[in-house]
């Protein structure tokens, strides 16, 4: 029984070298990330060091911690000239990381190079995460669509996650986390149920941070929507940086089966109480029973 985590970040050694390569945003300059409309960010050495990350993990009690590129820095977005030796690196160095971590690969989404895809889908990552605002409409499952096919013929997962919030710099430094982040998830959780289910019946999806609370709007999409909501065995939602008020509405409004633990390490911190203050069984659904159906059906 693997205890899981499915959403962390941990920039090995081989993309922390590609970013400092880069002379355009987004690049480090010794650890300070430098993006496009944002104000340096100051990043944490040790938030970053692979062998402190893992003895982490084991306190934590996990079998498993998945690791994804962090979209907002906007990698995905860049042309594929320029978003290849990133993507090559962030493989390279998440397939070379110890146990207990595995990770999401990741995959361009301006330039849509199916074929790379496929080959390091190939090489044994968990799914593949996109950006939530290629996946806000139905354009983006259009253009997005040959990367969904492959998750498909694979039987693998999909992760949204939060893609870049340009402009951002305007706000207090919190800014993006509680807006353009939250904003973007809840586009993506209502476009997938207007222009993703509907043609990809089979696709298992899981949105970061309880896709921005997006399931708790069910009673109006049920007044001014398309109807009453429908239990989807294959939608799940991961819980970083909520707590136990949230993770309780969410369960309310799409069961205790669609919930699965991620904690967005090194951005925030798991649960004190792992079950949310829900039991043991809720605990045991989160870490261990849900996380096993999203990633192997």
């Amino acid at each position: 029984m693997t205890t899981v985590d499915v959403h962390q970040h941990l920039w090995s050694p081989e993309l922390l070298a590609a970013l400092r390569a880069r002379r355009e945003p987004p690049r480090l300059d010794g650890w300070t990330l430098l993006l496009d409309g944002e104000p340096p960010y100051e990043v944490p050495p040790a938030a970053h060091d692979p062998a402190l990350r893992a003895a982490i993990a084991a306190d934590d009690g996990l079998g498993l911690a998945l690791v994804s590129l962090s979209a907002p820095i906007g990698v995905e977005w860049l042309p594929d000239a320029e978003a290849r030796p990133l993507l090559d690196a962030y493989h390279e160095g998440a397939l070379a990381l110890p146990e207990p971590f595995g990770a999401w690969a990741a995959a361009g989404v301006r330039d849509i190079d199916a074929k790379g895809a496929a080959e390091d889908l190939d090489r044994g990552f968990a799914g593949l995460q996109l950006p939530a605002n290629a996946l806000a409409d139905e354009d983006g499952y259009a253009r997005c669509g040959p990367l969904l096919d492959l998750l498909e013929e694979r039987d693998l997962p999909l992760f949204v996650h939060p893609g870049p919030a340009p402009g951002a710099s305007a706000g207090p430094g919190w800014w993006p986390a509680m807006v353009p982040y939250v904003q973007q998830m809840h586009a993506a959780w209502f476009a997938f149920q207007a222009f993703g289910r509907p043609r990809r019946p089979r696709l298992r999806v899981c949105f970061a941070l309880l896709a921005g609370l997006a399931p708790l709007h069910g009673e109006r999409f049920a007044a001014r929507g398309d109807g009453p909501a429908r239990p989807d065995p294959g939608v799940f939602v991961e819980t970083s940086s909520y707590g136990p008020r949230a993770v309780e509405a969410v369960v309310r409004a799409l069961g205790v089966d669609a919930v699965v633990q991620g904690s967005d390490r090194p951005y925030a911190e798991p649960p004190q109480q792992p079950g949310f203050g829900l039991g043991g069984a809720a605990a045991y659904a989160f870490r261990i029973a849900n996380p096993r159906r999203l990633l192997t059906g």
